[in-house]
């Protein structure tokens, strides 16, 4: 019979391949450091105003696997790869236990910097872009579930959720969860003639925010059942103790104006970890950095939070690594890990704050986190949105944290 620790859903393998550096020591230090700088995209016929991502050091991108079942790969697949093997190697998993082990990973532009870099050279014959999850769990060598999840910029926040229903569920003791994401013409192209593409810099919550600018990396993490956990011996990080969806069904790209179902997300994931409002010592907010989202989510939280908003501080992620879309969630689920981890919040990029963003930004130095549990927000087009709780851990729940 499972008890109510095999039910429970902990971390214990983190990777990360970001613009700030390779692993999750670099990742940590590079955000305490101020984040990364936008740089030219490195592809051909660019016709469009903003032509800047945060990148990854394209020394650090893996040349291997360059192919997967016929196809070629592009950054996206290897750098979920290697991602992948940190967090193994991280959570202690022996070799043995991945055939196993379910891979649930959330890309929603997948192998497009390898298509379009074909057909900049003349090469008219496409193939079907490889899903990354697929590219992940052949390399690591599982032979259990493999889901892919194209919720667009919520698609690793939805990964997460599925992965922690999967082991509350008892349908595994492990799952390899994150997201994954690199160059593409067509996603900078469409956020271009959005009009939501900022040629500056992504600067969420700034009066002269002008759009969001994405960035490339992946964050991967192994979620494991407590007891699971304990048996073999591992510590973890921290618990994800909470998670929901919504859905606005309001407008194409566009959130609703009144923030009703975001406001749904974030109550009913604190419903479902057992927290209340003054738990939360930390928020990642979604944060795009477009007009409209910023607004919306900075009111949302006031009614979520009352007269204590500006009290809690938020870490304005996407400022420091860019939006990395479909791997977002996964981004600021890590990130969150580290800040429980370390019970510190690194400082924001100064920004000339919006007033109708009236919420915490602390920018000169970082804070202290004063409570228990981060709150993480991920939002899509057509409304999707899902919010996740990580909290701490402790001796008595599941060892102490590392």
């Amino acid at each position: 019979m499972k008890t109510s620790d095999d039910r429970r859903v902990v971390i214990t393998g983190l990777g990360a391949v970001s613009c700030v550096g390779t692993g999750v020591t670099a990742y940590w230090d590079g955000l305490l450091a101020g984040g990364g700088e936008p740089a030219d995209v490195p592809l051909p016929h660019l016709n469009m105003r903003t032509k800047k991502m945060y990148l990854v050091d394209r020394d650090e991108v893996p040349a291997e696997p360059s192919r997967h079942a016929g196809v070629e790969l592009g950054s996206s697949p290897r750098l979920a790869v290697a991602a992948a093997e940190q967090a193994l190697a991280d959570a202690g998993l022996e070799d043995r236990a991945r055939p196993a082990l379910p891979v649930v990973l959330g890309v929603e532009l997948g192998n497009a910097d390898m298509q379009e870099t074909q057909r900049s050279a003349g090469r008219t014959a496409w193939t079907t872009p490889a899903p990354a999850a697929a590219v992940v769990a052949a390399r690591i060598g599982s032979r259990a579930a493999v889901t892919s999840v194209g919720n667009a910029c919520s698609a690793s926040g939805y990964a997460l959720t599925i992965a922690s229903d999967m082991i509350r569920a008892g349908e595994a003791t492990a799952v390899l969860v994150g997201g994954a994401e690199g160059v593409t013409r067509a996603g900078m192209g469409a956020f271009n003639r959005l009009g939501a593409a900022d040629p500056v810099r992504c600067r969420p919550f700034d009066r002269n925010r002008a759009g969001t600018m994405f960035g490339d990396g992946s964050a991967m993490i192994v979620l494991e059942a407590a007891g699971h956990a304990r048996r073999r011996g591992a510590e973890p990080y921290a618990e994800l103790a909470g998670a929901a969806w919504s859905c606005d069904a309001y407008h194409q790209t566009a959130p609703d104006p009144s923030g009703d179902q975001i406001v749904r997300a974030m109550t009913d994931a604190l419903a479902d970890a057992g927290l209340g409002g003054s738990d939360v010592g930390c928020v990642i907010p979604h944060g795009t950095g477009t007009p409209l989202n910023d607004v919306v989510e900075s009111r949302a939280l006031h009614r979520m939070f009352g007269g204590s908003t500006r009290e809690v501080p938020l870490f304005s992620l996407k400022a420091m690594i860019g939006h990395t879309t479909g791997a977002a969630g996964a981004f600021a689920c890590l990130t969150a890990t580290l800040v429980l981890r370390h019970r510190r919040i690194p400082a924001n990029i100064p920004i000339d704050q919006d007033p109708e963003c009236d919420v915490w930004l602390p920018q000169e130095h970082p804070v202290p986190l004063g409570a228990p549990a981060v709150l993480i927000n991920t939002y899509a087009f057509g409304g999707n949105n899902t919010s996740l709780v990580v909290r701490d851990v402790t001796r008595k729940d599941a060892g102490e944290p590392r």
